[in-house]
């Protein structure tokens, strides 16, 4: 296949220099393209389409009126990232991941942080994923981000910056799992010749965190879905397959003596881990929101009394509010004493007057997110907006400042993405998955989300991104 066509462009390209050559980590598979006519390639793109189908590979987009299941169209050009890359990646999000972890017991319990005013207090104490209920609480072997899937995204001057974190329930990892098996059917004598990590063990690794967060020696694992017209529920039938636990729902799950129970054929059976795929305040109608059918009444007391644990821990949706999100580099300061390895994208906070003044002269240049807004909604990208909706996000951050932040547009690197004119280079964001049990652990590849339109920035899949599967190198 031809790449001397091959338009960089004015952004870093994760394959090709400015000048075209070919970065050292991607020579092998330039040469292989080489040698694969453009007939082969959209062959294997269309098997791939097809083996998503027949996996079920789909999600839900609630804001869809055309039809709720769509795949997360897989490009079949991997993202390879070298060994060195990665390195200062997980070390970065090991030490953010840390701090995370520490700040949440923080606020909980002595609230150091927000006496020496670190963190504004009523930014946290106000905050809607501030769960009051949680003060106090310590959850099981002190870990409250047990999964976390932190955003990161590439700028022009080949640095990669954090995103936003997220510590709820981050999706997307069966993505990351069966693209892999997907790609390696494409290629399968590149994988060993390049040394790329394998990733198939997460189910394995997965399992023996939610196993190590109980104080049981042989613990029931479940996994904890609201059910089948969840956008992720693939994902959450997948991963208790994968782990050999079972899937349920709240209507499966009853309460007493403070012990959660499945029903089951054989009666009553004790379930001693969730790995929760139901936001915080739906977990329980008795002590969050009195009018979730999807949770299970009397489980947080259950919680509370140590006969559950839940992953993640509720209250962590606090940490990854996106106002938060632009303290965390003071936080890894004040909690551990050092600089931080990755940086934010440089952040400003709209409830800040000099900020917002900031914001308000410069929307047409910054892209103006809402802090509790999530998938690529409640957002405006600024160089691609219109006067009148510039003027309307004005309007916005003067009503609800607290509510708003901003960042420079960053140009977000680029991948060879194949597309009905060849290969053309697509902008991405880098997802990695991050584990936290006995150790914290990060997970050797990661989900690679495309803006598959040209030009776009937008990678969020429910609003047209689609994926690649990300190649970590051992050497």
């Amino acid at each position: 296949m031809e790449t001397n066509q091959y338009q960089v462009g004015d952004n870093f390209d994760e394959m090709f220099a400015k000048e075209g050559q070919v970065r050292p980590h991607y020579q092998e598979f330039l040469k292989l393209l080489g040698k694969t006519t453009s007939k082969r390639m959209s062959h294997l793109q269309y098997s791939a389409n097809k083996t998503q189908v027949a996996m079920g590979m789909t999600f839900n987009v609630y804001h869809d009126n055309q039809g709720m299941e769509k795949i997360l169209h897989l490009d079949i050009i991997p993202r390879i990232i070298a060994h060195q890359e990665w390195k200062k990646i997980e070390a970065g999000l090991k030490q953010r991941i840390h701090t995370l972890n520490l700040f949440l017991q923080d606020i909980y319990n002595d609230r150091k942080v927000l006496k020496d005013k670190i963190v504004p207090e009523d930014l946290i104490l106000g905050s809607k994923d501030y769960l009051k209920p949680c003060e106090g609480l310590t959850p099981p072997k002190g870990i409250w981000c047990h999964i976390t899937g932190t955003d990161l995204v590439r700028n022009n001057d080949g640095n990669y910056y954090i995103l936003e974190d997220n510590l709820r329930c981050p999706s997307g990892v069966s993505y990351m799992l069966e693209s892999r098996e997907i790609i390696k059917r494409a290629y399968p004598d590149l994988f060993n010749k390049l040394g790329v990590m394998p990733v198939s063990d997460y189910p394995v690794k997965l399992l023996k965190m939610l196993q190590f967060i109980s104080n049981k020696e042989k613990p029931v694992v479940g996994v904890l879905t609201p059910g089948i017209y969840n956008s992720a529920y693939f994902e959450h039938s997948y991963l208790a397959l994968q782990m050999g636990v079972e899937l349920v729902s709240g209507v499966d799950l009853i309460t007493k003596g403070k012990k959660v129970f499945m029903q089951t054929t054989k009666g009553l059976e004790q379930i001693d881990v969730l790995y929760r795929r139901i936001d915080d305040t739906f977990l329980d109608p008795l002590t969050f929101n009195p009018h979730s059918m999807l949770g299970i009444p009397g489980i947080f007391e259950a919680y509370k009394a140590g006969n559950i644990a839940l992953a993640n821990a509720p209250g962590t949706g606090v940490a990854d509010d996106k106002a938060v999100y632009a303290y965390v580099p003071r936080l890894i300061k004040y909690y551990l004493g050092e600089d931080p390895i990755l940086e934010n994208v440089p952040t400003y906070l709209c409830r800040e007057e000099q900020d917002r003044k900031y914001v308000l002269d410069n929307i047409e240049d910054l892209v103006v997110k809402e802090t509790n807004a999530a998938g690529g909604y409640g957002m405006l990208i600024g160089p691609k907006a219109s006067k009148e909706e510039h003027a309307k996000f004005r309007d916005l951050v003067k009503n609800n400042p607290t509510n708003y932040i901003a960042q420079p547009t960053l140009s977000l690197s680029t991948v060879p993405t194949l597309t009905d004119n060849g290969l053309e280079g697509r902008h991405v964001d880098l997802r990695p998955y991050i584990l936290y049990g006995q150790e914290i652990e990060v997970i050797p590849g990661a989900l690679t989300r495309v803006a598959l339109k040209k030009g776009s920035l937008v990678v969020n899949s429910s609003q047209g991104g689609g994926s690649k599967d990300t190649w970590v190198l051992y050497n």
